[in-house]
């Protein structure tokens, strides 16, 4: 059985929980799950080595393990892990790192 802890991202890449938001009704309204829009919001839960520039020297990463990050709507793969939602992503497609 794969867990999240033997996952490891290779070169750039990242892997993210995303982070829920919280629901907000607004007049009794309730949206359903398949019109809300995606987090844009999650946590760093495994990082890569970094990937090589182009003299062979490996670029270090910015994010680390715990992040909470903010990224691009459409961004990474979407990845099911013991049933939890999880995404493999570039550390291009980050956008920032949530203070």
């Amino acid at each position: 059985m794969v867990t999240v802890e033997k996952i490891k991202p290779l070169a750039d890449r990242v892997l993210v929980k995303p982070l829920e938001e919280e629901e907000v009704k607004r007049g009794g309204i309730i949206i359903p799950d398949t019109a809300k829009e995606k987090p844009q919001q999650g946590e760093v839960i495994a990082v890569g080595p970094g990937k090589l520039s182009d003299s062979g020297e490996k670029m270090k990463m910015e994010v680390k393990k715990g992040d909470k990050i903010l990224y691009g709507k459409y961004s990474g793969t979407e990845v099911t892990i013991n049933g939890d939602e999880y995404l493999i992503m570039r550390e291009s497609d980050i956008l920032a790192i949530v203070g």
